[in-house]
């Protein structure tokens, strides 16, 4: 909802019915309920992006429902900008909610230069989340995370990093994003150990990238931890923009590395039929792909990105059909083990 302030500026006021239809899943064990479908700031927020279509992206999530905002250190370009800009969106239109909302930010990949810009040690987490909470104008994040593995730091000092940062009130929780299971399970040893809330693993899960089923979602189970999956629709492949080939303009089209002529050619064929089970249940492409994912029990949250404040309510009527019966379950399966 907007209305206009005294210099005629539209300013925001939240929709009074914005938590009517959104779907809240708990986190493994935890007492947080996430909205089943989260916003993440990965893309189109950065200083070469349009900081107004991403206010209104923003404030189109929270009027639907969705309470989590996903960020990390290092999104734009340039690195830090997402934080920046949405540090500028939350002081205009999101303070006076900051309690409804439950934000997030990471660290683990190259952010400045020298040795203490990158990978896992305490010394670079710390300073990180410092760094981060300037940019967004934040006393503390709901989670903090470490983003990637680093097999040359000591786990125990990257998770005692971690609980420190928790108890100095910089993060209510934290998670891990990208962590294989045996370091999954490692680590939630050693968090239950230092008494801390471990409640989320980010991690990549598609249709078309299934490496969770094989132990993580089994490993998150026994430790009580939820899973929020990212890059849901494989970079776009898992939308209807590429069921007749690859449109002018588009991602594949540019051959972007995580996204390229040669990927949309080899699944083209899985497209299609997966399209055709998706308009048999009444749905885009996109949308039973997110139902796919949501079904796990052990998932708490899919993040979207979102270009535009259209595309986002689009993705939102996935929750409109979450069941699956066994005939569809199974022809799905074989269209992916294929």
């Amino acid at each position: 909802m907007h209305i206009n302030d005294k210099s005629g500026v539209q300013s925001y006021q939240a929709s009074p019915n914005r938590y009517d239809s959104m779907t809240y899943k708990r986190s493994g064990k935890s007492g947080v309920l996430l909205p089943a479908l989260s916003i993440g700031l990965w893309h189109n927020f950065g200083f070469v992006d349009d900081l107004q279509k991403g206010r209104e992206i923003l404030r189109t999530a929270f009027d639907l429902g969705v309470t989590h905002f996903d960020l990390a250190n290092n999104y734009g370009p340039p690195y830090g900008s997402a934080e920046e800009n949405f540090g500028i969106i939350f002081k205009k239109d999101f303070k006076p909610y900051r309690d409804e909302l439950f934000i997030a930010t990471k660290a683990g990949y190259d952010m400045w230069p020298g040795p203490y810009g990158n990978k896992g040690s305490r010394k670079y987490l710390i300073s990180s989340l410092d760094q981060s909470l300037k940019r967004m104008g934040l006393d503390y994040v709901d989670v903090f995370y470490h983003h990637a593995p680093d097999p040359e730091t000591p786990l125990e000092e990257t998770m005692g990093a971690l609980a420190d940062i928790v108890r100095q009130g910089k993060a209510l929780y934290v998670g891990i994003s990208n962590y294989q299971p045996e370091d999954t399970q490692k680590a939630a040893k050693i968090l239950k150990r230092l008494n801390v809330p471990f409640i989320l693993h980010q991690a990549r899960y598609s249709m078309f990238d299934r490496w969770v089923e094989d132990g993580l979602l089994n490993t998150l189970n026994d430790n009580g931890v939820g899973c929020i999956a990212f890059s849901p629709l494989a970079q776009g492949l898992l939308t209807d923009k590429y069921i007749n080939g690859i449109p002018e303009g588009s991602r594949a089209a540019k051959n972007l590395t995580y996204l390229n002529e040669d990927t949309v050619l080899s699944h083209t064929e899985k497209i299609q039929k997966l399209h055709a089970i998706a308009q048999n249940r009444n749905q885009k492409l996109s949308e039973m792909a997110i139902a796919w994912i949501l079904r796990q029990p052990q998932v708490a949250s899919v993040l979207l990105g979102a270009s535009s404040a259209n595309q986002l309510k689009d993705n939102v009527k996935a929750l409109n059909n979450l069941e699956f019966n066994p005939d569809e379950l199974n022809l799905i399966e074989n269209i992916l083990s294929k």
